[in-house]
Protein backbone atom coordinates (compact mmCIF):
# COMPACT_ATOMS: atom_id res chain seq x y z
CA UNK A 1 0.00 0.00 0.00
CA UNK A 2 1.34 3.40 -0.97
CA UNK A 3 1.19 5.91 1.84
CA UNK A 4 -0.53 9.16 0.97
CA UNK A 5 1.44 12.19 2.13
CA UNK A 6 -0.75 15.19 2.84
CA UNK A 7 1.14 18.47 2.35
CA UNK A 8 1.04 20.77 5.36
CA UNK A 9 1.12 24.55 5.31
CA UNK A 10 2.34 26.59 8.23
CA UNK A 11 0.70 30.01 8.60
CA UNK A 12 1.48 33.14 10.57
CA UNK A 13 -1.71 34.94 11.68
CA UNK A 14 -1.73 38.57 12.74
CA UNK A 15 -4.67 39.21 15.09
CA UNK A 16 -6.47 42.17 16.62
CA UNK A 17 -8.94 41.91 19.49
CA UNK A 18 -10.81 43.83 22.14
CA UNK A 19 -9.79 41.92 25.26
CA UNK A 20 -12.65 43.19 27.44
CA UNK A 21 -14.64 39.96 27.55
CA UNK A 22 -11.79 37.50 27.05
CA UNK A 23 -10.18 35.47 29.85
CA UNK A 24 -6.92 36.14 28.03
CA UNK A 25 -5.06 34.60 25.13
CA UNK A 26 -4.66 31.11 26.57
CA UNK A 27 -7.40 28.50 26.37
CA UNK A 28 -8.84 27.82 29.85
CA UNK A 29 -11.37 25.45 31.40
CA UNK A 30 -14.07 28.10 31.16
CA UNK A 31 -14.57 31.50 29.57
CA UNK A 32 -13.79 32.97 26.14
CA UNK A 33 -10.13 32.80 25.16
CA UNK A 34 -8.56 34.09 21.98
CA UNK A 35 -6.61 30.87 21.44
CA UNK A 36 -9.74 28.77 21.99
CA UNK A 37 -11.83 30.70 19.45
CA UNK A 38 -9.11 30.59 16.79
CA UNK A 39 -8.59 26.85 17.31
CA UNK A 40 -12.34 26.19 17.10
CA UNK A 41 -12.62 28.18 13.90
CA UNK A 42 -9.65 26.37 12.35
CA UNK A 43 -11.10 23.01 13.39
CA UNK A 44 -14.25 23.83 11.43
CA UNK A 45 -12.15 24.50 8.34
CA UNK A 46 -9.65 21.65 8.78
CA UNK A 47 -12.13 19.03 10.01
CA UNK A 48 -9.63 18.10 12.74
CA UNK A 49 -8.04 19.76 15.79
CA UNK A 50 -5.47 22.47 15.03
CA UNK A 51 -3.01 23.72 17.65
CA UNK A 52 -2.44 27.48 17.66
CA UNK A 53 0.66 29.04 19.27
CA UNK A 54 0.59 32.70 20.28
CA UNK A 55 3.56 35.06 20.46
CA UNK A 56 2.40 36.39 23.83
CA UNK A 57 -0.09 35.23 26.43
CA UNK A 58 -2.04 38.42 26.99
CA UNK A 59 -3.97 38.48 30.27
CA UNK A 60 -7.71 38.89 30.74
CA UNK A 61 -8.77 42.35 29.63
CA UNK A 62 -5.62 43.13 27.63
CA UNK A 63 -6.15 44.15 24.01
CA UNK A 64 -4.12 43.52 20.87
CA UNK A 65 -3.53 45.39 17.65
CA UNK A 66 -0.84 43.02 16.36
CA UNK A 67 -0.83 39.73 18.24
CA UNK A 68 0.82 36.97 16.21
CA UNK A 69 0.00 33.26 16.16
CA UNK A 70 1.14 30.25 14.16
CA UNK A 71 -0.80 27.18 13.03
CA UNK A 72 -0.27 24.28 10.63
CA UNK A 73 -3.07 22.98 8.42
CA UNK A 74 -3.44 20.25 5.80
CA UNK A 75 -6.52 21.75 4.14
CA UNK A 76 -5.66 23.16 0.74
CA UNK A 77 -6.42 26.86 1.14
CA UNK A 78 -4.55 30.06 0.39
CA UNK A 79 -3.94 32.84 2.88
CA UNK A 80 -6.62 35.23 1.63
CA UNK A 81 -9.32 32.53 1.58
CA UNK A 82 -8.30 31.32 5.02
CA UNK A 83 -8.49 34.82 6.46
CA UNK A 84 -11.89 35.35 4.92
CA UNK A 85 -13.17 32.00 6.26
CA UNK A 86 -11.87 32.69 9.77
CA UNK A 87 -13.31 36.20 9.97
CA UNK A 88 -16.68 34.88 8.79
CA UNK A 89 -16.69 32.51 11.79
CA UNK A 90 -15.04 34.55 14.54
CA UNK A 91 -16.93 37.09 16.72
CA UNK A 92 -16.58 40.78 15.81
CA UNK A 93 -14.28 41.54 18.77
CA UNK A 94 -11.63 39.23 17.27
CA UNK A 95 -10.29 39.77 13.75
CA UNK A 96 -7.61 38.11 11.64
CA UNK A 97 -5.83 41.11 10.14
CA UNK A 98 -3.35 39.23 7.97
CA UNK A 99 -2.19 35.70 7.19
CA UNK A 100 1.19 34.74 5.71
CA UNK A 101 2.64 31.31 4.86
CA UNK A 102 5.85 30.66 6.82
CA UNK A 103 8.52 27.94 6.76
CA UNK A 104 7.81 24.58 8.45
CA UNK A 105 8.75 24.74 12.10
CA UNK A 106 8.05 28.46 12.46
CA UNK A 107 6.75 29.05 15.99
CA UNK A 108 5.19 32.44 16.74
CA UNK A 109 6.38 32.40 20.34
CA UNK A 110 9.91 31.05 19.98
CA UNK A 111 10.79 32.96 16.82
CA UNK A 112 9.72 36.38 18.15
CA UNK A 113 12.56 38.89 18.33
CA UNK A 114 10.75 41.80 19.99
CA UNK A 115 7.33 42.85 21.27
CA UNK A 116 5.91 46.31 21.56
CA UNK A 117 3.19 47.40 23.99
CA UNK A 118 1.26 50.61 24.50
CA UNK A 119 -0.55 51.69 27.66
CA UNK A 120 -3.24 54.40 27.70
CA UNK A 121 -4.11 56.68 30.63
CA UNK A 122 -6.75 59.41 30.62
CA UNK A 123 -5.95 61.97 33.29
CA UNK A 124 -9.06 64.12 33.59
CA UNK A 125 -12.16 64.76 35.67
CA UNK A 126 -14.16 62.40 33.49
CA UNK A 127 -13.52 59.94 30.68
CA UNK A 128 -15.42 59.62 27.42
CA UNK A 129 -17.83 56.65 27.23
CA UNK A 130 -15.90 55.66 24.10
CA UNK A 131 -12.57 55.49 25.96
CA UNK A 132 -13.27 53.97 29.37
CA UNK A 133 -12.84 50.37 28.21
CA UNK A 134 -9.44 51.13 26.70
CA UNK A 135 -7.71 53.48 29.16
CA UNK A 136 -6.96 53.78 32.89
CA UNK A 137 -8.97 56.75 34.18
CA UNK A 138 -7.09 58.80 36.77
CA UNK A 139 -8.84 61.93 38.06
CA UNK A 140 -5.96 63.49 40.00
CA UNK A 141 -3.32 65.51 38.13
CA UNK A 142 -0.04 63.76 37.29
CA UNK A 143 3.43 65.22 36.80
CA UNK A 144 4.06 64.12 33.22
CA UNK A 145 7.64 65.44 33.17
CA UNK A 146 8.52 63.28 36.18
CA UNK A 147 6.90 60.23 34.58
CA UNK A 148 8.76 60.87 31.33
CA UNK A 149 12.14 61.03 33.08
CA UNK A 150 11.41 57.81 34.95
CA UNK A 151 10.29 56.01 31.78
CA UNK A 152 13.61 56.76 30.10
CA UNK A 153 15.43 55.03 32.98
CA UNK A 154 13.75 51.70 32.18
CA UNK A 155 15.71 51.21 28.96
CA UNK A 156 18.58 48.74 28.87
CA UNK A 157 19.26 45.16 29.91
CA UNK A 158 18.16 44.53 33.50
CA UNK A 159 16.82 41.97 35.93
CA UNK A 160 13.17 43.06 36.08
CA UNK A 161 12.13 40.90 39.05
CA UNK A 162 10.82 44.03 40.83
CA UNK A 163 8.25 44.41 38.06
CA UNK A 164 7.16 40.78 37.87
CA UNK A 165 3.85 39.40 39.15
CA UNK A 166 4.25 37.64 42.50
CA UNK A 167 4.51 33.86 42.22
CA UNK A 168 5.80 33.87 38.64
CA UNK A 169 8.44 31.33 37.67
CA UNK A 170 10.85 32.00 34.78
CA UNK A 171 14.25 30.69 33.77
CA UNK A 172 15.68 34.21 33.81
CA UNK A 173 14.08 37.56 34.74
CA UNK A 174 16.58 39.48 32.61
CA UNK A 175 15.09 41.39 29.69
CA UNK A 176 16.39 43.91 27.18
CA UNK A 177 14.27 47.05 26.78
CA UNK A 178 15.12 48.83 23.56
CA UNK A 179 12.54 51.63 23.74
CA UNK A 180 10.69 53.19 26.68
CA UNK A 181 8.89 56.50 26.18
CA UNK A 182 5.99 58.39 27.71
CA UNK A 183 4.07 61.09 25.87
CA UNK A 184 1.03 63.23 26.67
CA UNK A 185 -1.47 65.22 24.65
CA UNK A 186 -4.55 67.27 25.67
CA UNK A 187 -8.01 65.70 25.52
CA UNK A 188 -9.84 68.64 27.11
CA UNK A 189 -9.09 72.04 28.63
CA UNK A 190 -7.71 70.36 31.75
CA UNK A 191 -7.26 66.70 30.79
CA UNK A 192 -4.46 64.68 29.21
CA UNK A 193 -4.12 61.41 27.39
CA UNK A 194 -0.88 59.84 28.57
CA UNK A 195 0.60 57.02 26.49
CA UNK A 196 3.48 54.79 27.54
CA UNK A 197 5.21 52.87 24.75
CA UNK A 198 7.75 50.12 25.35
CA UNK A 199 9.60 47.62 23.17
CA UNK A 200 11.66 44.71 24.48
CA UNK A 201 12.97 41.29 23.60
CA UNK A 202 10.44 39.85 26.05
CA UNK A 203 8.40 40.72 29.11
CA UNK A 204 7.71 39.11 32.46
CA UNK A 205 4.12 38.56 33.59
CA UNK A 206 2.49 41.93 34.39
CA UNK A 207 5.82 43.67 33.73
CA UNK A 208 4.45 46.49 31.57
CA UNK A 209 1.50 47.05 33.90
CA UNK A 210 3.78 47.25 36.97
CA UNK A 211 6.08 49.68 35.19
CA UNK A 212 3.05 51.85 34.40
CA UNK A 213 1.81 51.60 37.99
CA UNK A 214 5.25 52.73 39.16
CA UNK A 215 5.29 55.64 36.71
CA UNK A 216 1.88 56.78 38.00
CA UNK A 217 3.18 56.69 41.58
CA UNK A 218 6.01 58.95 40.44
CA UNK A 219 3.63 61.24 38.60
CA UNK A 220 1.51 61.50 41.75
CA UNK A 221 4.59 62.37 43.84
CA UNK A 222 4.49 59.21 45.95
CA UNK A 223 7.76 57.96 44.45
CA UNK A 224 10.77 59.84 43.14
CA UNK A 225 11.64 59.42 39.42
CA UNK A 226 15.33 59.29 40.37
CA UNK A 227 14.60 56.10 42.32
CA UNK A 228 13.75 54.07 39.19
CA UNK A 229 17.25 52.56 38.90
CA UNK A 230 17.19 51.70 42.60
CA UNK A 231 13.81 49.99 42.24
CA UNK A 232 15.07 47.95 39.29
CA UNK A 233 18.28 47.01 41.12
CA UNK A 234 16.38 45.98 44.26
CA UNK A 235 14.65 43.06 42.51
CA UNK A 236 11.95 43.60 45.16
CA UNK A 237 8.34 43.71 43.98
CA UNK A 238 7.39 45.68 47.09
CA UNK A 239 9.58 48.58 45.99
CA UNK A 240 7.67 49.11 42.75
CA UNK A 241 4.21 50.54 42.27
CA UNK A 242 0.86 48.76 41.92
CA UNK A 243 -0.16 46.76 38.86
CA UNK A 244 -2.01 49.03 36.44
CA UNK A 245 -5.44 47.80 35.25
CA UNK A 246 -5.37 45.41 32.30
CA UNK A 247 -7.80 47.34 30.11
CA UNK A 248 -5.35 50.14 29.31
CA UNK A 249 -2.79 47.77 27.76
CA UNK A 250 -2.38 46.92 24.06
CA UNK A 251 0.00 44.46 22.44
CA UNK A 252 0.89 46.52 19.40
CA UNK A 253 3.44 44.54 17.42
CA UNK A 254 5.63 41.43 17.37
CA UNK A 255 8.71 41.36 15.14
CA UNK A 256 10.58 38.47 13.54
CA UNK A 257 13.70 37.96 11.47
CA UNK A 258 13.13 38.86 7.83
CA UNK A 259 13.60 35.28 6.62
CA UNK A 260 10.90 33.87 8.95
CA UNK A 261 8.10 34.78 6.55
CA UNK A 262 7.41 33.72 3.00
CA UNK A 263 5.67 36.53 1.08
CA UNK A 264 2.26 35.47 -0.19
CA UNK A 265 1.37 36.99 -3.54
CA UNK A 266 -2.30 36.31 -2.82
CA UNK A 267 -2.29 38.20 0.48
CA UNK A 268 -3.39 41.80 0.58
CA UNK A 269 -2.63 44.48 3.15
CA UNK A 270 0.63 46.15 4.14
CA UNK A 271 3.73 44.25 5.16
CA UNK A 272 4.39 43.98 8.88
CA UNK A 273 7.22 45.84 10.57
CA UNK A 274 8.79 42.75 11.62
CA UNK A 275 4.33 40.62 24.49
CA UNK A 276 3.55 41.77 29.75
Amino acid sequence: MIAVVIPLTNFKLTLAYDGTTFVGWQRQASGRSVQGLIEEALRGIEGAPVAVVGAGRTDAGVHALGQVASATVAHAIDAVALRRALNATLPPDLRVVRIDPVPPGFNARHAARSKSYRYHIICDEFISPFDWRFAWHIRSPLNVAAMRRAAERVSGKHDFTAFQAAGSSVISPVRQIMFSQLTASPVSETGLEIIYRVTGDGFLRHMVRVIVGTLVEMGAGRLNPADMEEIVASRDRQKAGPTAPAHGLFLVDVTYDADDSIPDRNADGAEEDGPA
